[in-house]
């Protein structure tokens, strides 16, 4: 009985270090199994081919109030991982902004990213800020623009012609505010300011 007694003193003085040992060796193996893991699925190859198709659609937003902000519609499109982007043919788009401007845009092909917050027009880009309170209708013309539908404005780092009511300009680049109706115009520019008719 008392050696007994003894055998159980001695393991209970080795008991915390043996719970180390298995903790530790535990630790150990983990660390060792995790990282390959993690990298089995980082390396996993993102998928090159579409991974769903779209026909004769249309996509629409809106405001927590339940007004229509925007949408965008097409023949067809295709959604590819790889890119996080939806490519549309014959895409169109209808925006109005919080103080009521509306504005329309087609292209033969559009490039949407998933966060909705970027659409590439591409081939005979075309965009219409409808009249608004004192400003007149405003064109765009080019073969690439770039609407930014949560700042207001459309973009383009390519030549653009912008017609304002009978005013027309030629720019290498431009940055609109669709909300305000300004634009910034860069690199070489032309400009035909058409004399206004007396009141």
């Amino acid at each position: 009985m008392n050696w007994g007694r003894r055998l159980l003193d001695k393991l209970s003085v080795y008991l915390p270090l043996i719970v180390m040992a298995l903790l530790a060796s535990g630790s150990w193996w983990l660390v060792r199994s995790v990282p390959e893991l993690l990298t089995a699925t980082a390396n996993k190859p993102v998928r090159q081919d579409p991974d769903y198709r779209l026909a004769d659609f249309s996509v629409t937003s809106f405001n927590a109030r339940g007004r229509m902000t925007r949408e965008v519609s097409g023949t067809q499109a295709q959604h590819y991982p790889a890119t996080e982007a939806l490519n549309i043919e014959q895409v169109r788009i209808y925006a109005e902004s919080e103080t009521g401007t509306q504005m329309n845009a087609r292209a033969t092909q559009g490039i949407a990213t998933d966060d909705g917050k970027k659409v590439t027009l591409i081939g005979s880009a075309y965009a219409i800020r409808h009249p608004h309170d004192r400003s007149p209708k405003i064109e765009l013309r080019g073969e690439r623009l770039v609407a930014l539908p949560d700042e207001d404005r459309v973009v383009s780092s390519d030549p653009v012609q912008i017609t304002r009511d009978t005013d027309v300009f030629n720019a290498e680049s431009m940055n609109f505010n669709s909300n305000t109706g300004e634009y910034l115009l860069q690199g070489r520019v032309r400009g035909m300011l058409m004399p206004k008719p007396q009141n």
